[in-house]
């Protein structure tokens, strides 16, 4: 280490303190809560845990919660590569209407996102009557939480990969094409690997998000139980039904569903700084140190 980056760093006890502030911080406002949930839904033993997760209302809300986040995941993920290489890669009419569009869910709340869906295709909305002559139910049925899920997700995985696009440039793509690649092929072996870890944050903050939403869900699903609840709305009844010990129950669920998000996050975040340090490695030193 040089004399210069000696002066740059700061004093140990500047790091300490910084550091302990930090997981001061996390431990308070992330690792107790979490640890409450648990300790809440194992409140009534093992037995009556299971009993509330297991109960087919329960049940129910999570297959409803996974149900959309497996239609919003892969949906919002296509679009937001799209949207990403058209606005970081081309000039444009509408350019920035597009954007503005992306960002809109950041916006408004999901509150008023769920009214809007009512406004348009409830009962007394602007297609209400056209959708009820066909047999087509979209309020306070899973089409509604659906498209409620879609709306709140559609800027994560774009928002992650604009900034980085745009950063990489397009250089190594044009190269690629030059050299006679087609445009799969440009995609899967240049600019896929440059993205994958922007891709791979945004997916997890969109599935984290769709599992999670609770405002716009709320207003589109009627609170039926079995049929149109998700599991953070059950979770609120229970809540209020002071059935405390079945909340957090069912809440440790979604716990575990997150943690398990954040597992894989990690296990393929490991393997991409694997294969990146393997890909090094294989270049001559001759050439890395041209």
């Amino acid at each position: 280490m040089t004399a210069a980056t000696d002066r740059r760093t700061e004093p140990a006890a500047v790091r300490w303190t910084l550091t302990a502030a930090a997981l001061a911080f996390l431990l308070c406002f992330l690792f107790v809560p979490l640890a409450a949930v648990f300790v809440q839904a194992f409140a009534d033993g093992v037995r009556q845990y299971w009993l509330a997760v297991v109960e087919p209302t329960a049940l129910a809300a999570l297959r409803l919660t996974a149900l959309a986040a497996l239609v919003a995941v892969p949906l919002n993920t296509l679009f937001g590569v799209a949207a990403a290489w058209a606005l970081a890669r081309f000039e444009f009419p509408g350019r920035g209407l597009l954007l503005t569009l992306i960002d809109l869910p950041f916006a408004i709340s999901p509150v008023v996102a769920g009214l809007v869906f009512v406004l348009m295709f409830g009962a007394q909305g602007l297609l209400g009557a056209w959708l009820s002559a066909h047999g087509i139910r979209v309020i306070f049925a899973v089409p509604g939480i659906l498209l409620a899920t879609l709306f709140v997700t559609v800027p994560f995985v774009a928002r992650e990969l604009i900034p980085v696009m745009q950063e990489q440039g397009s250089e190594e793509e044009q190269a690629a094409l030059a050299l006679g690649a087609s445009g799969w092929q440009m995609f899967r072996r240049v600019t896929l690997p440059n993205i994958r870890w922007a891709l791979l944050y945004g997916v997890v903050l969109l599935n984290a998000r769709a599992i999670g939403e609770f405002g716009a869900v709320s207003i589109v699903s009627g609170h039926i139980r079995g049929q149109t609840n998700t599991a953070p709305l059950h979770v609120e009844i229970l809540y209020n039904e002071y059935n405390f010990a079945a909340a957090f129950a069912v809440a440790s669920v979604l716990a575990l569903m997150a943690l398990a998000t954040l597992a894989a996050k990690s296990i393929l975040g490991r393997q991409t700084t694997t294969e990146s340090t393997e890909g090094a490695e294989d270049i001559p030193a001759q050439g890395r140190e041209s």
